[in-house]
């Protein structure tokens, strides 16, 4: 680890150099890119020199001990500051093995996310409906930006399906742990007995991916127009706006009503396909640790979940963490951040014991 650790600052030193270098400041495409990967590399740095300096300071400690020149008191006060380096070295040598791990190439990515009602009949659109809100405030409470790609929705506030595009600093980063089944229990207002009901809806979190990564043929894809059947005034339910994309050699098919524009559909509906293709594409690339779509966000059957939403005893659950929170009311407002935490604190602990392996 210590030589990587050494390559990698002797080349953060080099573009620092270039960065200025006027030669290099004089062409502002070559200088950003370089600032950029110096902002990247600048944690591990930031790191590794706090652990170098520990190091130093460990050494000095432990030779003025052995050297014979302290009395009891001063000896006693240095092996209690010993200990402590040694504590703060073995704490800064775990930030780097935890920075060192390979990133993500998607992380810094913007997030399609798709959200559709499982079994519970009503109820579950409904469920459905406040996760989408619980998403929108969490990316409100981040100062990310939203828009509403698709929104399905079946009367009384419930919806069949919403996709929704996310874009801020870290957004897949954040959410990419949320895919799966969300079970829910609570009582319907519906329910004149007062009887708990469980039903589920599935969360797909898919990286934005523009159109240099994925290449859309445009003569393998079908385009059909349609009158919207939802909300939105009388230009978008009288005008053939809504737009339908088949992609014949996959099957994956997407549609956007949203907008009283044919052209904004049109673009909408082929950000969700590049998204959708994207991820069929990683898959099979990465079958051994990728899940299947299928896989991902389950068949949105109760018994098929990552997370429970218990309302009777204001609590939710992560399942993958073992996880419980009894705080309900702020987390369906937004505050998620306790468990995403926790996820990405898991995944970073189990990718440090594969390589421990």
């Amino acid at each position: 680890m210590l030589d990587k650790l050494e390559a990698i600052e002797q080349k953060y030193e080099d573009l620092s150099k270039q960065a200025s270098d006027p030669a290099v400041i004089a062409n502002q495409s070559v200088w950003q890119k370089v600032v950029k990967e110096m902002g990247e590399m600048e944690p591990v740095i930031t790191a590794y020199r706090a652990y170098k300096s520990t190091a130093v300071s460990f050494n000095e400690t432990k030779e003025m001990i052995e050297s014979g020149e302290l009395d009891a008191e001063e000896k006693e006060l240095f092996k209690a500051e010993l200990d402590d380096l040694e504590r703060k070295s073995a704490g800064l040598s775990e930030d780097l093995k935890t920075l060192l791990l390979p990133k993500d190439p998607n992380d810094s990515k913007n997030v399609i996310l798709e959200i559709r009602a499982g079994t519970g009949g009503e109820e579950a659109g409904l469920f459905a409906s406040d996760l989408l809100r619980m998403y929108m405030r969490y990316a409100e409470r981040r100062g990310w930006k939203t828009e509403l790609l698709e929104l399905n929705e079946n009367g009384i506030g419930a919806i069949k399906e919403a996709v929704i595009l996310l874009r801020g600093r870290g957004a897949y980063s954040r959410l990419k742990f949320e895919s799966g089944v969300h079970r829910v229990q609570r009582v319907p207002e519906t329910e004149a007995s007062g009887r708990i009901h469980t039903s589920a809806a599935t969360v797909a979190v898919l990286p934005e991916i523009d159109e240099v990564e994925i290449a859309i043929d445009p003569n393998d894809v079908r385009v059909d127009v349609f009158r919207s059947s939802g909300n939105g005034g009388q230009s978008v339910n009288t005008t053939d706006s809504a737009v339908r994309l088949t992609h014949e050699p996959t099957g994956i098919v997407v549609s956007c009503q949203d907008e009283k524009s044919q052209i904004k559909n049109k673009d909408k509906a082929f950000k969700v396909l590049r998204a959708r293709l994207f991820d069929m594409k990683m898959r099979e690339q990465n079958k051994e640790v990728s899940e299947t779509r299928k896989s991902m966000v389950g068949t949105g059957d109760r018994s098929e979940r990552i997370r429970t939403y218990n309302f009777p005893q204001g609590r939710v659950s992560d399942h993958r963490v073992g996880l419980t929170l009894y705080k309900l009311a702020s987390f369906m407002d937004g505050d998620i951040d306790e468990i995403v935490d926790a996820l990405i604190t898991s995944d970073q602990a189990e990718r440090l014991g594969s390589d421990d392996n």
